[in-house]
């Protein structure tokens, strides 16, 4: 059987259990599987469309573990008043304050304080969340940029489904999710190095991973990290 890039089949051979989503990295040096918790399926990653045949065989011998992983997926959780966020690492309470007031981070970062209710609530904590990833990460880029003899990029700041942050070096462009904002800082700054290392090796053979040493040295803890935190970060606000 031929499967395709992008396309989505039922873990199960017999069309039940958990969504497979095929996708092909040519940049992947093997065949994995990793968790899209936001989406609520499993990812299916080959480097070629044809090895995608022998990944969901892979897949399918995993179910056991894939299923498991998709049952304790962090749930969704609104952003709203009495909630306990994370921002860099520490934990900030969320406060509602009459009128129609824009968030912001007050007694001294332990508290975010704004108007509105309901959705026009959780739009503006998130907004003040934005701002502060694109502040902090534009700061760190720069610091790696300058360390590596590196030009300006073009930055940006999304909410992407699963990646943490995206380099293209033929247009000099990065862009990052917002949510790592939530993460202790080296982790954030592990993060931007990874993605300015790309400016000097596209792959990520051990020449590029060298460079990401040079960066923040030992990278291994934050890359755990982000795999074992990264599906509560991207419940937040869902």
């Amino acid at each position: 059987m031929a499967y395709r890039n992008g396309q989505r089949l039922p873990l199960d051979e017999g069309g039940s259990g958990p969504t497979l989503r095929l996708s092909v990295n040519p940049r992947a040096r093997r065949l994995s599987v990793r968790i899209d918790a936001r989406a609520g399926e499993a990812v299916v990653i080959a480097p070629t469309e044809r090895g995608l045949v022998q990944a969901v065989a892979f897949a399918r011998s995993k179910s056991v573990w894939i299923s498991e992983r998709l049952a304790v997926r962090s749930k969704g959780r609104p952003l709203q008043p009495g909630q306990v966020i994370s921002l860099r690492g520490k934990p900030v309470r969320l406060e509602a304050t009459p009128g129609a007031g824009a968030a912001r981070l007050v007694e001294e970062g332990t508290v975010i304080r704004s108007g509105g209710e309901g959705e026009a609530y959780a739009r503006r904590v998130e907004n003040l969340l934005k701002r502060e990833a694109r502040d902090t990460l534009l700061a760190r880029t720069d610091v790696h940029l300058r360390a590596l003899g590196q030009g300006p990029v073009k930055m940006s700041i999304a909410d992407t489904r699963s990646r943490w942050g995206s380099c293209s070096p033929h247009n000099r462009t990065i862009r990052y999710s917002w949510r790592v904002i939530m993460a202790p800082p080296p982790v954030i700054d592990y993060l931007a190095a990874h993605e300015v290392a790309h400016l000097v090796h596209a792959d990520h053979s051990p020449a590029y991973w060298s460079v990401v040493e040079r960066l923040v040295g030992d990278h291994k803890p934050w890359r755990k990290w982000l795999k074992d935190h990264g599906a509560a970060l991207h419940a937040v606000g869902r």
